[in-house]
Parts: C-alpha cells; structure tokens; sequence
C-alpha cells in the first residue's frame, strides 16, 4: 500500500488515475509501476474536447520516468480511447507524458536540462538512452519551441553565413539583434535561402524590419532588395566585415614583402602574422617593443598597417557628414598608398559605401551574431561536427533559438 501511495506521489498521478501495482528488480536496477483508471469516467476527446466514455483500451504502452533509489523507473498503462462523433476513435491524452512521446514530462524536463550544458553522446549517457532517444528529446523540443513562438515584428535582423560541413556546406543564419536570437536557419548561401526566410514573414512584418545587418555577399544583397520594402536604406554592412578585407589585404602586403626580403636573406618579417592584424591597443605586451622597432623600419606592411588603423577612426563618429568627409579623405591615402592589396580593399569598399554610411543612421553591428557565432562553432565541436543539415538547424533552434523548449 505504501509503495503504490509513495509513487503516485513521484509521478504525480491525480484522480482518475492511481497506482496499481509496483514491481522492483534489484538485479537489472529497475522499477515497474503500472498506472489504471477508476470506472465510469469521461475523457475528452483531444482534438474538441468534448467529454466521452471510454470506448476501448490501447495496447500497453511504457514511458521511462526518472530515476528512484538508483533505480530506472518504468510506468505501464493503457491509454483509453473515446469515439467522438466528429473526429472518430482516438487516444485520450495522458497527463504525464507528451502525445507519442517514451518518457513522461519530468523526464523529458530533466534530459532538456543535460542536453543544454552537454552533448548530445553525455547527456544520453548519463541518462541511460541511446542516442537517438536523447536527439528525439531534442528535436520535439525544438518542434514544440517553434510552434509555440508568436509571430512578431523583428526590427534589427543579422544575416550570417556558417559552414555546416567539409566540402563548402553552409547554411544562412539570421538572428534578431535585439533578442540576441537565431529567428531562422536556411540552408546554403545563396540568394533564394534568405528570399525563403523572407517568403515567411507577412507583409506587416516584412515593412517592420527596420535594419539589416550583414557582410557584402552579393546573394545576401540581392535577397534581401528584392524582398525588404525600401531595402537599399536598411542594408547596413558590419563594420567587423569591412575591417575584414582591409585585414586581409595588410596581410598580402605583408606576404609579399617577406618573399622579397626572405629572398634577400633578411627574416625581419618572420612570425610576424598576427603582429599586423591585431588593433593598436590588442597588440600583446610582450610584443610591443619589438612591434615598435618593425614600424620604424620603413616596411611597406608598416604603411598598409597605418592605412588599416586609420579606417578604424571611421565608425567613432556622429554625424554622417563628417564621416563621409572622412571616409574621402582615407580613400585618397589608400588608393595613393602604392599597395596594390590596400587598393583593391579600398575600391571594394567604395562600391559599397551608401550601405557602411548606413551604420551611421542605425548603429547596429553584427557583434551579437558573432557572438552566437561562437556558440555554434562550440555546438559544432561538441558534437565533432554534422553531416546531416538538418540535425546542424536543430541543434542551432535549440541551443540559439530562445525557444521555450520544455513540455507543458
């Protein structure tokens, strides 16, 4: 009597429903309780919830509950099925566990919390599931968090590209800034992922978005002009992005250079990489004395450095006007620098500039989403990467999403 009491009080099982019997086996380390309903009761069908006499019983079926006194917990029952007049025979909902799920609400809580703080190998270890026990756990809770997710206007959108696999997979991410949220995850980077994210929004929230922030990808551009109302206005290009090719370009000059004086036999340049990438104030301090005594020296890098340094001063300011004036002024010294890199960047960047001026108007940049950046590249090393897209958006919805991901 005691035992039937203590685990109707651990499953939390209220009228009409009661323990029956309970069945310990010290040898496998498990527990069987079996659930039955009181006669004469009404159920509602659950799909009208209209309330019906039972018409017959399914087969028995068992959910895995969580553990009691180190042991694994089992609870046996046979759901009741109603005939409804409307919808025809179906199977009462059970009040410990989600429509045609194994494991009761307490346990699938229980495995949400394990699959947040580990992967998905841990958590079905320290579980005693299979894997795709602990991966079916997942993906209903993503299922469950999207459906639940009210449509809303999102103002200030990112759009991102992450490589999903070897062999250039990728998949567009686009994040809500202001929630610091993944809103969608398209596959492949071309013009029709984001048209499709687009596709999806109504028309209220489509003329709602207010910016768009991303780097100069051509499809990205495109997508989001033929979609977004005004779009031309909204576009803002990632200061991190534009610093990105001007990076790049130091380190050509910086390549070249080391060729023409390793050829010379002279090392100056050597292991000096990341000395010209990193800003003036990140620069290491055991590295700044001989950071100094390189930019003394007259090198072509040192100029591409400067160049690079002085863009920076771009995104301090206020006022539009003053940064155009500025912007003018840098792109004279860049394309009269000499460097063939530092030029490319420099023209690369003109073609673009309406959309870096926009920053100016809304001051929004990407650093959230490389912030979600980084927890999907942790998400990728935890599960030693993705072959299948599909399981990669799953994993970005539930770790990124913001979802509401437990049952009930």
């Amino acid at each position: 009597m005691q035992d039937r009491e203590l685990y109707e009080y651990l499953l939390g099982l209220q009228s009409p429903w009661r323990v029956d019997r309970v069945a310990l086996d010290i040898k496998k380390q498990r527990v069987d309780v079996w659930a039955e309903h009181g006669d004469g009761v009404t159920w509602k069908c659950p799909q009208c919830t209209r309330m019906l006499g039972v018409f017959d019983h399914s087969e028995e079926r068992v959910w895995r509950h969580l553990d009691s006194c180190h042991c694994q917990t089992h609870l046996h029952a046979r759901p009741p099925r109603v005939e409804c007049p409307e919808h025809g025979v179906r199977q009462v909902d059970v009040p410990w566990a989600e429509p045609k799920s194994r494991f009761t609400i307490l346990f699938e809580r229980l495995a949400i919390d394990l699959l947040l703080e580990c992967g998905v190998s841990g958590a079905a270890k320290i579980l005693g599931i299979s894997w795709d026990e602990a991966w079916g756990i997942m993906k209903r809770a993503v299922v469950r968090g999207r459906r639940r997710k009210k449509k809303k206007v999102v103002r200030r959108l990112a759009v991102d590209e992450k490589a999903a696999a070897k062999g250039h997979k990728y998949v567009t991410v686009i994040n809500d800034l202001e929630e610091g949220t993944v809103e969608d995850v398209q596959e492949d980077r071309r013009q029709e992922s984001l048209e499709a994210y687009y596709d999806s929004l109504t028309r209220r929230q489509r003329y709602g978005i207010l910016s768009v922030s991303m780097d100069m990808w051509p499809p990205y551009i495109q997508g989001t002009k033929a979609k977004v109302p005004e779009a031309a206005k909204k576009i803002v290009f990632d200061p991190f992005h534009v610093m990105g090719y001007v990076n790049k370009a130091v380190d050509q000059v910086r390549r070249r250079e080391h060729r023409e004086l390793m050829a010379a036999g002279d090392e100056t340049l050597k292991r000096t990489k990341y000395l010209w990438l990193y800003g003036r104030e990140n620069v290491p301090r055991s590295r700044r004395m001989e950071f100094a005594e390189l930019k003394r020296m007259g090198l072509k890098v040192s100029r591409a450095w400067a160049i690079k340094e002085l863009l920076r001063d771009l995104w301090g300011y206020v006022y539009p006007a003053s940064a155009r004036g500025f912007w003018k002024r840098w792109y004279f010294w860049a394309t009269h620098s000499r460097l063939q890199p530092i030029r490319d960047a420099a023209k690369t960047i003109k073609r673009h500039i309406d959309n870096i001026m926009t920053y100016f108007q809304h001051r929004f940049t990407n650093a959230i989403s490389e912030s979600i950046n980084s927890k999907i590249q942790k998400i990728k090393q935890k599960a030693c990467g993705f072959r299948n897209i599909e399981h990669f958006k799953i994993a970005i919805f539930f770790h990124c999403g913001g979802l509401k991901l437990y049952p009930r």
